[in-house]
């Protein structure tokens, strides 16, 4: 299934040729062979299946065969040959890739409902439950009914159709495939539709469903296709290299001498690159040597053994360290399992080099075509259900779960066709975990946005930002693999007592109880949001809920600069009413509380004399104290007196949401504390600080007062006042 066995280049791959199109054609027009053996023109099918499934039950394919020949003769494709090879060429490259015998069956059938008088009724009666589906999946939705519409419909309809049995896309896949082989025969201007579709649509599908044997020849195809001029420039530079293989062969032999001695059983191949392999090198490493035209690849027997070979090669050769990946460990979202790495000869060649065992190399060359039926009843020794008490389905990844949830979101055709392309535009996925320990599967590109929808929907309109690894994070975040995300989300009832729920509202923090998110109908997402949002989860909603709100969130427009400070008409306290707290060991000195740490009982605090025979009296903790102790400045004893009325100055950082600062100030008040004054700075990243000057009747209020404040939703930390004082007094 190379790309190469297409194109006028050595052959890279070993194994059948391809069978002959003509010949099977002649065959199919002489109808099915006799009873007791199969048709000609599908034993080369049969041969290939029984190399994968040696006990198969091939009268089954007899009966499909025979079904698909009759349903189809007198139809010819535009290449002239009859309709019949073009199922059996699909069936033949599902066959050499292993796929189990009811796939099979269906692909050879998978063109007779939508081309004959074939009906679904007559499928399923012949061949059961199964294949009826499977057919049915791959069938395109007609143009009469759906005019324009028809195309990305029969997308959504096979996408639908592959969330409930993965092998419709296969059939899909290897249909494209044999479809694209043929192309020529098509008008330029079509080619270059089909091409497209198949560059933005079906690699991506066939990258993450690991199919590389098919991913990697559909994209030579559409390279010939789409730039022709590269392509010739490519091939032609292939051929000049005919004999690029010897430094890599010799390097493999090497290899092979290394292994042999450390007693690792291991088959070592030279593997060349596909076209398009080799002109993303040349973009990337410029001119190149002989050992860029492949790579070696090193097959095994178990797990332990790739490390094995790992070991021998890093201690027998020089290591390129940084071209160094174990997606063993970590396996790829589209189940790829292999060791990467890459190795210095002596005489400064460099080959790369793939480790895997056998059964991993089936897994990257067919995907989940390898898996076979994963729907049969599980093996005996083997884990049969999941966690929820249902089977385990490697076949459903994160990213066809989540392709599977936005399409419901939208029911206009163009959308979901731009949606899906953007969505299969993501090369990669990550994993992220949820504070409770489960977690998220998202696209390479997410934000704190994708995350936030993905975990909440449409609750996640309240988000006012999220914690990202413990810290507090923009919602633009871009995530990483492994991180630990919680999204915070704003409320209406910010009460103690309520019960506990899936998320948080706020930061986590000892004591605090979990809450519910409450949808709150005065927030809701900005368009700045649509900038962070990569999955179209996300996008959807927020352009729904923003096309619903025309007018947006009514958000006070922040100052460009911080207003200034504002006394309160509850408050008209002299600025220093709390020093009289305070007794410095300075006979007939006035003391005055610092403003830069605010100290309030029981507080350790310390003194220094400034001018005017005054003594500012600060924490000892606070910046100011290293300062002048450092300059040599003599501090004054201090301690508190009797009296418990005190001043401080609080910090509130919190997310900008409206009514924050008519919340935070109906805190403060309930908590019996006066606003001496109030600065509010202009936010930044959605993050706003407030700084109140507070008095106190009592300090003892002081740690309830901070614990209110950190109630108020929105809010993340509330802290005393510490910032270096403009002054020393």
């Amino acid at each position: 299934m190379s790309a190469e066995a297409t194109n006028p280049a050595p052959s890279r791959r070993r194994g059948r040729p391809r069978i002959d199109l003509r010949r099977l054609g002649r065959a199919a027009l002489l109808g099915p062979g006799a009873r007791d053996r199969l048709p000609d023109a599908i034993s080369h099918v049969a041969e290939a299946h029984r190399a994968h499934h040696p006990d198969a039950d091939l009268a089954v394919l007899h009966r499909a065969y025979v079904l698909a020949e009759s349903s189809h003769r007198g139809q010819f494709r535009k290449s002239g040959e009859p309709y019949i090879t073009h199922p059996l060429a699909v069936t033949l490259i599902l066959a050499e890739l292993g796929a189990e015998t009811t796939t099979l069956t269906a692909s050879l059938l998978h063109d007779t409902v939508e081309d004959t008088d074939v009906t679904l009724d007559q499928v399923r009666e012949e061949f059961g439950e199964e294949v009826c589906y499977l057919v049915d999946g791959v069938t395109k939705l007609e143009k009469v009914d759906y005019g324009a519409a028809a195309e990305p419909e029969t997308f959504r309809k096979m996408l639908v159709a592959t969330g409930n049995d993965v092998r419709v896309m296969s059939i899909k896949l290897a249909d494209r495939l044999h479809n694209m082989r043929t192309l020529g025969v098509m008008r330029p201007e079509k080619q270059a539709r089909i091409a497209k579709v198949t560059r933005d649509v079906l690699i991506p599908l066939a990258e993450r469903l690991g199919v590389q044997a098919l991913k990697t020849e559909l994209e030579d195809l559409v390279f010939a296709i789409l730039h022709p001029a590269e392509y010739e420039n490519t091939r032609a530079l292939v051929a000049d290299n005919a004999t690029a293989g010897d430094a890599l062969a010799a390097i493999a032999d090497d290899v092979r001498t290394v292994l042999r001695e450390a007693r690792i059983p291991a088959e070592v191949l030279v593997r060349p690159r596909h076209f398009v392999s080799v002109h993303r090198v040349r973009l990337k490493r410029g001119e190149l040597r002989g050992t860029d035209f492949g790579r070696l690849l090193v097959l095994v027997g178990d797990d332990a053994d790739c490390y094995g070979v790992l070991g021998e090669l890093h201690t027998c050769f020089t290591p390129v360290i940084s071209e160094f990946k174990d997606f063993i460990a970590a396996p790829k979202f589209n189940l790829y399992q292999s060791l990467h790495t890459a190795v210095a000869a002596p005489d400064g060649a460099v080959a790369e080099v793939l480790i895997r065992t056998h059964q991993m190399h089936k897994v990257a060359e067919a995907g989940v075509v390898a898996l076979g039926n994963p729907y049969a009843a599980p093996a005996e020794g083997t884990e049969p259900v999941g966690e929820d008490g249902e089977r385990t389905d490697p076949t459903r990844p994160g990213w066809l779960s989540r392709l599977l949830a936005w399409q419901r979101s939208t029911p206009d055709p163009d959308t979901f066709w731009t949606s899906l392309r953007a969505d299969l535009a993501q090369d990669g996925e990550i994993t992220v975990f949820r504070p409770d320990g489960g977690t998220l599967a998202l696209p390479a590109g997410a934000t704190c946005v994708d995350a936030a929808y993905a975990q909440y929907g449409e609750a996640a309109h309240t988000c006012v930002g999220a914690r990202v690894n413990g810290r507090l994070a923009a919602l633009g975040t871009v995530l990483n693999d492994g991180d630990t995300v919680q999204p915070l989300l704003a409320r209406e009832d910010a009460a103690p007592g309520d019960l506990p729920g899936p998320a948080a509202a706020g930061p986590a923090r000892t004591g605090a109880a979990v809450r519910t998110p409450v949808h709150d109908p005065a927030s809701g997402p900005s368009p700045d949001w649509l900038k962070h949002a990569r999955t179209p989860a996300a996008r959807i909603a927020i352009t729904g809920w923003l096309a619903a709100h025309p007018e947006g969130v009514k958000v006070p427009a922040a100052a460009p600069r911080p207003p200034a400070a504002t006394v309160c008409a509850d408050a008209p306290a002299p600025r220093d009413a709390a020093a009289n707290a305070v007794v410095a060991d300075l006979p007939g000195a006035q003391v005055r509380l610092a403003r830069c740490c605010t100290p309030v009982p029981p507080d350790a605090v310390t003194g220094f004399p400034v001018r005017g025979g005054n003594v500012t009296v600060h924490r000892v903790g606070c910046p100011a104290v290293r300062r002048m102790e450092a300059a040599g400045r003599v501090p004054v004893g201090v301690r508190w007196g009797e009296a418990a009325e005190c001043r401080v100055t609080l910090v509130a950082e919190s997310f900008g949401r409206p009514r924050l600062l008519a919340d935070l100030t109906e805190a403060i008040a309930t908590a019996g504390a006066a606003i001496v004054s109030a600065t509010v700075e202009p936010p930044s990243e959605q993050r706003v600080r407030h700084t109140y000057t507070l008095q106190l009747a009592d300090a003892a209020e002081l740690p309830g007062l901070m614990r209110a404040m950190r109630d108020v939703p929105g809010v993340y930390d509330v802290s005393r006042a510490q910032q270096p004082a403009a002054t020393t007094g």
